[in-house]
């Protein structure tokens, strides 16, 4: 594509496909890392909140392309900024990937431009079931905020296949909001059961009383919101329901951009959308609740109990 070409395609179509093919570079650079064998595992505030050389290096890599690309935009990552020069081999071409231009980029969106988009960065979401060898769980997301809305999102799984070593190794997939996804093929959840899942390592008093109430058939606890999203995305669960702070912007954005471009949704627990502009605070400190398509939304946020609502009320000013 000429450079006069790729001016005239949306801003927010633009960084979507360039940030595709950045992914792609980060999570090779995370299963180098693993192959290499030194995570240089430290913990941030406890042993639920690790971070390892392969979360630091995929975060240089992302921020470092994006913004040597993107000069304009905003980006807020996970961890510590880092500006130091990254390894030349790290810096991916410029342009998109060009399964991006398979989307159609709705009228809504063609006007934003680079400076005023968001860009949410979970260099490695699900650390510590990377750690663990539990690589099924472990994306990377790149959420694209416009007006304080997902507008896209792309999620890596570095691992998508790691038990099927003769199998394409890692897939990717993004979304734009009314422009559709690409990259894998949704699923409906089973219609005769419901099946939640929720945090595998940062359950409370309130997450339980929440997954009683909606006396779900089965409950999948598992690693990182990423994996949870895509277990509604591809048909395996109904609900994502976590009824406690701990969850961050840079968690949600990108599977929130996926999941409503479908259908589906994702607010916090009281059934408010999230805000994903530069100034909001990073912690979603009212819970996290995302359905898949086709699920209705209001049901699970009718079945909240109110002794969870009110441990979770949002702070006024």
């Amino acid at each position: 594509m000429s450079g006069s070409e790729m001016t005239s395609v949306p801003a927010v179509q633009r960084v979507m496909g360039a940030s595709v093919r950045i992914a792609d570079r980060a999570a090779e650079i995370i299963r180098g890392i693993l192959r290499a064998g030194d995570l240089g595992i430290v913990q941030k505030t406890g042993i639920n909140d690790l971070q390892t050389e392969a979360d630091r290096s995929a975060q240089r890599c992302i921020v470092a392309n994006l913004a040597r690309q993107f000069p304009r935009l905003t980006i807020i990552g996970e961890e510590e900024p880092d500006d130091r020069p990254v390894p030349d081999d790290w810096i991916v071409e410029s342009g998109a990937d060009p399964r991006a231009e398979t989307l159609q980029c709705p009228e809504g969106l063609t006007g934003i431009t680079e400076d005023q988009i968001v860009v949410w960065v979970d260099p490695l979401d699900g650390t510590k079931e990377f750690t663990q060898g539990l690589l099924d769980h472990v994306t990377v997301l790149i959420g694209i905020a416009a007006g304080g809305e997902p507008a896209a999102g792309v999620i890596n799984q570095p691992y998508f296949n790691y038990q099927h070593p003769s199998e394409p190794q890692g897939r990717t997939i993004f979304g734009l909001r009314g422009g559709g996804v690409a990259g894998f093929e949704p699923r409906a959840p089973p219609a005769d059961s419901r099946i939640v899942t929720t945090t595998r390592s940062h359950s409370t008093g309130l997450v339980q009383s929440a997954l009683q109430a909606l006396q779900p058939d089965q409950v999948l606890a598992v690693g990182g919101a990423g994996h949870k999203v895509m277990l509604l995305l591809e048909g395996r669960a109904h609900a994502y329901v976590f009824a406690s702070p701990g969850c961050k912007k840079w968690d949600t954005c990108a599977p929130e951009a996926i999941l409503t471009a479908l259908g589906g949704r994702l607010t916090d627990i009281h059934g408010v959308q999230l805000r994903y502009g530069a100034d909001v605070q990073h912690m979603n400190a009212t819970g996290v609740l995302a359905t898949a398509p086709g699920v209705e939304h209001d049901w699970y946020v009718q079945h909240i109990p109110a002794d969870v609502r009110d441990g979770l009320k949002p702070k006024s000013g």
